[in-house]
């Protein structure tokens, strides 16, 4: 997730749709519409010069967790003076700055809230990001022999984050501080590849984040790349039971391949080294495929998506992934690819923020599920 924090399963849902705004970066040098009004219904107003607050229903079909729906509160704010004039320094237009509350209930218990806030300063030179979420999450863990095995992960995340830019570039560099404070309960006997000690522990890490973004649309993009590397360290001093490294790299590309066709792509690896809690372990993350099912030291996906844009307002869209988890259980040779596909729509609801809202269905391997998305599902 954009996160960061992906491997952590306790909260998934609500940080997921979180998660599309948590890596807000520039807006685009043009608007990906007309800013013309037109007769379709449209909140860009509502949302930024009435201060209006944005609901954002969640239906929850996630396998992991079953049924169940949450809502989410977003209040959007327009950059301050000094950022409207970065744009015309040849920077792109500073994003808005995002407040966000929300919580979540499924079907089989699983529940939580988060909070989280996003500002710049400064045309864009300076970005914060902190969120704040707390919750419990009944999954199941698989391990070696591949059979799930109910447990109970209650938990509270801390994420803090700034960024600077390079020079003039779309590049930014800064420290990532994140905090799990986690208490796990098996219903039933522990696996025995497990230590009691991994069942109720403390997970800080600090580290550094590098992002480039070129995207005409933090929420919606035609066209444009993201990209980000990070690397963190958890250690005693950071606040953590256990010593171990995540390091992660993903991209995200958009390429206008006809008037009305844009073509995407995503790649994304999630890597780890010493002693990772089994729930803090990268785990393959598509569409239709249940969070955690296959998780181990390592996990890699690359993901396609079409999308054909029928009218100004309305697009569709077709995707297609692979993913696979290995490095403790399996091999990589060993371990199994995993493969999704699916379709959605999204309807442009806020035209000067570029927002889309919409759903996403997928298939993959004995497991279906739809998603409701605000903006892309890539995060």
């Amino acid at each position: 997730m954009a996160l960061g924090e992906n491997q952590l399963p306790n909260l998934t849902r609500l940080l997921a749709v979180l998660g599309c705004l948590l890596p807000l970066a520039g807006l685009a040098d043009e608007p990906p519409a007309s800013d013309e009004p037109d007769a379709a219904f449209d909140t860009s107003d509502f949302l930024l010069n009435r201060k209006g607050v944005f609901p954002v229903p969640m239906v929850i079909t996630e396998p992991a967790v079953g049924y169940g729906g949450g809502l989410m509160l977003l209040y959007f704010s327009k950059p301050s003076e000094d950022q409207e004039a970065g744009s015309s320094t040849g920077h792109p237009k500073a994003p808005p700055n995002v407040t966000g509350a929300g919580a979540l209930l499924t079907e089989n218990g699983s529940r939580g809230g988060a909070l989280f806030h996003f500002h710049t300063w400064q045309g864009d030179k300076y970005r914060y990001l902190g969120a704040l979420a707390h919750g419990r999450v009944n999954l199941d863990y698989y391990g070696p022999l591949n059979q799930g095995r109910g447990y109970q992960l209650k938990g509270t995340m801390l994420i803090q984050q700034l960024l600077a830019r390079i020079g003039d570039s779309r590049w930014y560099v800064g420290p990532r501080y994140s905090y799990f404070g986690s208490d796990a309960r098996f219903r039933g006997e522990v696996p025995g590849e497990l230590g009691s000690a991994e069942l109720g522990e403390r997970i800080g890490k600090l580290g550094a984040v590098v992002q480039y973004d070129s995207r005409d649309n933090i929420f919606y993009p035609n066209r444009g790349h993201y990209a980000e590397l990070s690397a963190q360290v958890a250690r005693r001093w950071t606040g953590s039971d256990r010593d171990f490294e995540t390091y992660s790299a993903r991209t995200y590309t958009w390429t206008p391949i006809a008037p009305k066709w844009t073509l995407g792509f995503r790649a994304d690896g999630q890597f780890t080294d010493g002693a990772v809690p089994f729930y803090a372990q990268p785990y393959v993350d598509l569409r239709g495929v249940s969070r955690g099912r296959y998780q181990d030291r390592n996990a890699l996906v690359a993901e396609g998506e079409v999308r054909w844009n029928v009218t100004r307002r309305w697009s569709v869209l077709a995707f297609t992934g692979v993913g696979k988890a290995y490095g403790n259980w399996q091999s990589f040779s060993e371990a199994s690819n995993v493969v999704s596909v699916g379709t959605g729509f999204r309807y442009l609801i806020a035209q000067k923020l570029g927002l889309a809202v919409g759903i996403d269905v997928a298939h993959s391997k004995d497991q279906n599920a739809f998603y409701i998305q605000v903006g892309s599902a890539w995060r």
